[in-house]
Formats: C-alpha cells, structure tokens, sequence
C-alpha cells in the first residue's frame, strides 16, 4: 500500500551552554547570602536589593515638635514653619527687650496713663531753711493760702514717705498763694531741682521748670519705690529786700 511521504520537520537549535562568570566571590546579599559580583543591583538568586538606600538621619528634637515633625517635600508647610520661626523669634525680641530697662520703663509708663492717680501724704517735711511763720509743713496742708518761706534761693525741702510708691505726678502751687491778688506777694523760684530717692538708694534728678502764674502746675515724673523727694528752689524772681520765696502747696500721686 502506497505511504505518503512524511512532511519534513525543521531541525530543532541546538543550545549551547554559556559560559556564566564566576561570582563566587564578591558582595554578599543582605538576604540569602549569595556573592555578587560589585556591578550588580540585584542578587542573582533571590533578585534582592544590594545597593538599598540609606536610611534618613533622625530628626533633631526641635524637629519633633509641630509643625515640625513632617518631612517635606517640594517646600510643603514651608510658609508655616517659617511665620512659626518668625513668630518665635519676635516673641524672643520682644521678651529680651522687656528685661532690659527702657523696656521695663515703656511698660511701667503704660501703666501709668492707663491707671487712676491717687494723692499721697509724705510722713515728715524737713527744711533746710525756713522764715519765721511759715515752716514747710505748710506745702503738705491742703491750703494754698499758707506757703513755705525760704530765705534765699538754695534752700531745700525734704520729704519721706512711710512706705515706698510709684510717683505719677507731682502737682506744685508756686508762690504765697493761687489767689492771683496774693500771688506775687513774696518771690517765687522759677526753676526747681527735683531729686527722687529710692528704696534701694538708687537717686534721679530732673530739673523743673514753673510758669510764674498762680495756681498748680502739673509735673509728670513715672519713678518706682520711691522713699524720698526732695525740692530746691532755684531762679528766683521778685526776691528783695524784706521779702522771700514761697511755695504754697506741694502734692504728690501714686499708681492706684
């Protein structure tokens, strides 16, 4: 019986073995231990990562605290670190500039314009001087129509106080009396030399000047723990032969 001819088959290739380098030396993979040779990223057998990353530094404690503690990118929360920054060193300004002492004044300042000033009645008057019927305890009476009577300019008044104070302001009636008419009857000192001791001894000077016109003349001071006042009367005008200075009323105001 007739046989068709099979249909002719391709040859199968022929594989032929490569030779593959020897890696059995080199960098040992982190996870099964095989060598691989330094150019590899991969291990050969178990294809783990030879070269991983290094892991990022830890973070400083002042970056733990928000905002912080996130790691960024492509500046993500930058503007908010930033007026945080800003905010925390102004805050430390600010505070640095309140310790020192024209800080602390500006705030003691404040708190005088935004306080209510109340009278204050020193303990004892000394003068260094007096004419005979008008001692200076006559400045501390409450009347203007009695005044302290120094003989010539250079004279002084002592004041203290039983307990140390804030002194506001110091309101001065210069003069024999407010009532114009008496005003001018004795001389009156035009310039005064304030001086302020403190409780701790600590003294400020501050030269006054007065208007020669009747009535009180306010003089603003802002002094703290204040002990003592002490006034001398400078400049004087209308001073003659049988006639001396006067000084009606001196008052003084604390911090409420």
């Amino acid at each position: 019986m007739p046989v068709r001819p099979a249909k002719p088959v391709a040859a199968r290739p022929v594989v032929r073995p490569v030779a593959v380098p020897d890696e059995g030396v080199g960098v040992p993979c982190p996870a099964c231990g095989t060598p691989n040779l330094p150019e590899r990223r991969f291990c050969r057998r178990c294809a783990a990562e030879l070269k991983p990353l290094a892991k990022a530094a830890p973070l400083p404690w002042w970056r733990t605290v928000w905002p912080f503690r996130r790691r960024v990118r492509a500046s993500s929360g930058g503007v908010t670190r930033f007026l945080v920054i800003l905010l925390v060193v102004l805050a430390l300004c600010a505070g640095g500039f309140l310790l020192m002492p024209a800080g602390r004044a500006l705030i003691e300042d404040t708190r005088d314009k935004l306080g209510k000033a109340k009278s204050v009645t020193p303990m004892s008057t000394e003068a260094s001087a007096s004419v005979p019927g008008h001692p200076a305890k006559n400045t501390t009476d409450g009347l203007s129509n009695r005044y302290w009577g120094a003989p010539s300019t250079g004279a002084s008044v002592t004041y203290t106080f039983r307990e140390p104070f804030r002194l506001v302001d110091v309101i001065i009636t210069n003069g024999a009396s407010k009532d114009p008419q008496k005003y001018a009857l004795q001389a009156r000192a035009l310039q005064v030399e304030l001086e302020v001791t403190a409780e701790d001894g600590t003294t400020h000077k501050k030269e006054l000047t007065l208007s020669d016109k009747p009535g009180g003349q306010t003089i603003a001071t802002g002094y703290s723990d204040v002990q003592k006042v002490r006034l001398v009367l400078r400049s004087a005008v209308g001073l003659a032969p049988g006639r001396h200075l006067a000084l009606a009323e001196v008052e003084f105001f604390q911090r409420s």
